[in-house]
């Protein structure tokens, strides 16, 4: 909890900061990366080049001082942020030793940004929400690392292309196994891994590929389209063959089957199929009897990847409906024609307005958020609330 000297400076100070995100994320990575460039490796630099990722992190922390507050997410809505958070951390190979450097780099911006309204009392309580915030996601971290088998030292392990599988004209499937012989590692449909890419002549990037399998012990398959510009897609797709290697990290990922035998509704968008095609499989061979409803939209027809994989998944499963929107053809998904269980538990991957838009459909067909899991790669925004007008 927040202390009691701490808190009415926060809920007096975050409005302003919230105000100043832009400009706080701004200096914050252009200060920090600028002396660690090294630090590059870890973010997504067409995320850097479009802004996305700056905001991520400034946004989280203002997202949790407003929760700690009273006025943001509460509860199991929150823990739920905080997850998400750790399995990304987890599969970049974050460590507890950074949040020390992250958190100097994040208060000095605040200080840069603001200037004379932080005072010592404002920047003592700021410095108390970050670390209440980083306390919450090292734990978690441990002991996601510690399910995941990994020691902390090294996260990653190499994986040989056993075979390619073009799934549609811009995406191709990659099927991997252990380079040291040993099983693949469990996990649980819809989680990703981290490919660790050695860029020749450009340094290291690291991108989340969801397992679009589920899991057999033996193998590991990964469903990546190409990228207009995107350097490990096109890496992947133009270099990478049978019998080379790739680093990987473990399974993480939240946007996992839950347990149960509720009605499932399953909506994709894009390459945001290939979670969804673990699940569906996964379903298929553990759980034949229950209803399932696969929604699909894509640009055209001829984008549709792993269309084959869910029709042949479907296919063992008594009670399947399969849907497709393609928006050359036939427009956009349409909410309204999706059927739609009372009970259903439903699972979302696509860009993030595709999901936005789902989202705001279902709610107005009574299907609470609690029902409604989804996967966004990338990065969130979160916003504090905005500062009243003046009167």
């Amino acid at each position: 909890m927040l202390s009691a000297s701490s808190a009415p400076v926060i809920e007096a100070t975050l409005p302003v900061v919230g105000e100043h995100l832009e400009a706080i994320s701004g200096v914050f990575y252009e200060t920090m990366i600028g002396e660690n460039p090294e630090l590059l490796n870890l973010f997504s630099r067409s995320a850097q080049a479009t802004g996305e990722q700056r905001s991520a992190l400034s946004g989280a922390v203002a997202a949790y001082a407003a929760h700690l507050i009273g006025q943001g997410p509460r509860g199991a809505a929150f823990e739920h942020v905080v997850d998400r958070i750790a399995h990304r951390h987890c599969a970049l190979g974050i460590r507890p030793e950074q949040y020390t450097m992250v958190g100097r780099y994040l208060l000095r911006a605040v200080g840069t940004v603001l200037g004379d309204a932080v005072t010592p009392e404002v920047g003592a309580a700021w410095d108390e929400v970050y670390w209440l915030f980083a306390a919450q996601l090292i734990g978690r971290e441990a002991r996601l690392y510690a399910e995941a088998g990994v020691d902390g030292v090294d996260p990653w392990r190499e994986y040989v292309v056993a075979n390619t599988i073009a799934e549609a004209h811009d995406t191709v499937s990659f099927v991997l196994t252990p380079a040291d012989g040993g099983p693949a590692p469990d996990f649980m449909p819809g989680q990703y891994v981290t490919v660790n890419a050695e860029l020749p002549g450009d340094g290291r990037q690291l991108r989340q590929y969801s397992l679009s399998q589920a899991a057999t012990g033996g193998t590991l398959r990964i469903t990546v389209r190409r990228v207009p510009g995107g350097a490990v897609s096109g890496l992947l797709h133009d270099h990478v063959k049978p019998g080379d290697t790739l680093r990987l990290s473990q399974p993480y990922g939240d946007l996992v089957l839950r347990p149960g035998d509720a009605p499932l509704l399953l909506i994709s968008a894009g390459v945001g199929i290939t979670p969804m095609a673990a699940i569906l499989e996964h379903v298929a061979r553990t759980q034949p009897t229950r209803e399932v409803v696969a929604a699909h939209a894509d640009r055209s027809r001829d984008r549709h990847a792993l269309r084959a994989d869910m029709s042949a998944s479907g296919a063992r499963l008594r009670n399947f409906t399969s849907l497709h929107w393609y928006e050359d053809t036939d427009g956009r998904i349409d909410v309204d024609q999706l059927p739609v269980h009372p009970e259903a538990d439903v699972y979302l991957c696509g860009p993030v307005p595709f999901m936005q838009a789902v989202r705001a459909g279902l709610h107005l067909r009574g299907v609470p958020d609690e029902r409604i899991r989804y996967e966004v790669f990338g990065s969130e925004q979160w916003r504090p609330a905005p500062v009243p007008a003046a009167a």
